[in-house]
């Protein structure tokens, strides 16, 4: 939630997101693509950058890149170049990145993010290619560096936003969407646990009323949406607070600690031309034709604002509903598969948002690891629907034993147990009397007008039914035997 307040400043921000795509092998070598394997064990004398090798593009990585610019309502670049950028770290094995300079992938584009009370479009400037650097690793106390090589070369695509960001809110929420598309899309696993997914925060602070920018701070490597958002807090204090006290804000890179809430400086900024950026002579251009891009839309699927309209329109699900289950590809896909067994669709989405939701959050467990199979749920959805169990009978008792037993169905389970609500009218007739007979005083009152006694007389019968009876069949023919 965003915390920052100033009568005087207002926050620009711009991010850069780096998504790894989840290809098989890397951008311009063979070696695979994997995480926390073994240290330096997925390297080749290509991604190392040997003398005498040569790079070639993995088609599969343009391929993905261009499905995101779909998404997004991008320009594809017809013609592409790649170029070197020039700097050294001991995780970049050949002292330069084989990036996209002048000729990124994808132009422009926008994304609509709901915020608290309202909903806005944040603009792309482009999105380009590039290679990922390996991994400094520090361990305890030791005062030497090692390096991982493993993610060297790793496809990534780096998203960068116009700076039309004005708050941390604006900032998580944005992070949030690209996340849930590219993980719609299969391009990337969206884990920023794992660094497949992290962002770069430009911020800079403007008199209100103003339209040029300050100078601008980057913070690097964020792989946590909340702690993005925490950055961003600290950093327009920070800045606020040296503005008012007429000090010099510098461009410059800083990092941001989550033990203490707070960014420290890097390095002093790097400019343009410090990388000396020039075309990499080892990569032909690359050509974009129309009927490329034609195939890679016929492949794309349903978008997360497209599978929301379609859950509202063709099962006629609230907004609220639809929007839930199409946080995730693998939800919307479980719904409709069970949507296709049962005709009671709001009674399914509360299924998942209730039952199903509160246990796969208590077993650590995502939907496609769900224990009850999508025809199973619609059973019990059924079941229920049709009078033949109670939902507390079905939530507390059914439900559980479902996830147990698995080579049943919950209809069998139901028989088994003797569970099938007890709708014989005459069998509850004469629960309905003995409770009767049994509360004669009660039975005064409430023809005397103490109406709400009716729970005790209901409640009595059912566990007369041993809470097999229909809960509106009992509360129908206690009515009816007290007004008699």
């Amino acid at each position: 939630m965003s915390t920052f307040q100033s009568a005087t400043y207002q926050p620009v921000i711009g991010l850069e997101i780096h998504a790894q795509l989840q290809t098989d092998s890397k951008i311009f070598a063979h070696d695979a693509v994997r995480f926390g394997w073994e240290a330096n064990t997925l390297i080749s004398p290509i991604s190392l950058g040997h003398p005498g090798t040569l790079p070639f593009l993995n088609k599969k990585v343009v391929e993905y890149a261009i499905k995101m610019g779909i998404a997004i309502g991008s320009e594809i670049n017809e013609w592409q170049y790649f170029d070197r950028k020039n700097y050294f770290y001991p995780d970049l094995p050949k002292g330069y990145q084989i990036t996209q300079d002048k000729t990124p992938i994808c132009i422009g584009g926008k994304i609509k993010v709901k915020l608290k009370t309202e909903e806005k479009y944040i603009s792309f400037h482009h999105i380009h290619l590039e290679e990922d650097a390996g991994k400094s690793m520090h361990e305890g106390d030791n005062p030497f560096s090692f390096i991982d090589y493993n993610r060297a070369g790793t496809p990534l695509i780096e998203m960068v936003t116009d700076p039309t960001l004005h708050s941390s809110d604006e900032a998580f929420a944005l992070v949030s969407e690209v996340r849930k598309l590219v993980r719609y899309l299969g391009i990337c696993d969206g884990n920023m646990e794992e660094g497949s997914l992290r962002a770069d925060v430009n911020i800079s602070l403007r008199p209100i009323g103003t339209t040029t920018l300050g100078t601008k701070v980057e913070i690097k490597n964020m792989n946590s949406i909340r702690n993005i958002q925490r950055a961003i807090e600290y950093e327009c204090s920070r800045q606020a607070a040296m503005l008012d006290a007429g000090e010099t804000i510098i461009q410059e890179t800083r990092t941001f600690d989550a033990h203490t809430g707070r960014t420290s400086s890097m390095r002093v900024k790097e400019t343009m031309n410090d990388y000396r950026y020039f075309p990499e002579p080892d990569l032909a251009p690359l050509h974009i034709t129309q009927d490329w891009i034609n195939d890679i839309k016929s492949t794309m699927p349903l978008l997360p604002w497209e599978q929301e309209l379609e859950l509202i329109d063709l099962y006629g699900l609230p907004a609220y509903d639809a929007h839930f289950l199409a946080d995730t590809k693998e939800m919307a896909l479980y719904f409709k598969e069970a949507a296709a067994n049962t005709k009671a669709y709001k009674a399914l989405s509360n299924w998942l948002m209730g039952s199903v939701k509160s246990h796969l959050n208590e077993s650590l467990l995502h939907i496609h690891e769900f224990e009850i199979s999508p025809k199973s749920l619609a059973e019990i959805v059924d079941l229920v629907e049709q009078g033949l169990i109670t939902h507390n009978l079905a939530a507390h008792q059914l439900f559980p034993l479902c996830i147990q037993v698995r080579d049943k169905s919950p209809k069998q389970l139901v028989e088994e147990n003797g569970w099938s609500l007890a709708s014989n009218n005459d069998e509850l007739t004469n629960f309905v009397q003995e409770v009767i007979k049994a509360f004669p005083d009660k039975v005064k009152e409430y023809q005397k007008g103490k109406k709400g006694l009716i729970a005790l007389f209901i409640g009595e019968v059912m566990k007369k039914s041993k809470g097999k009876a229909d809960p509106k069949l009992v509360n129908q023919l206690v009515q009816e035997a007290l007004t008699q």
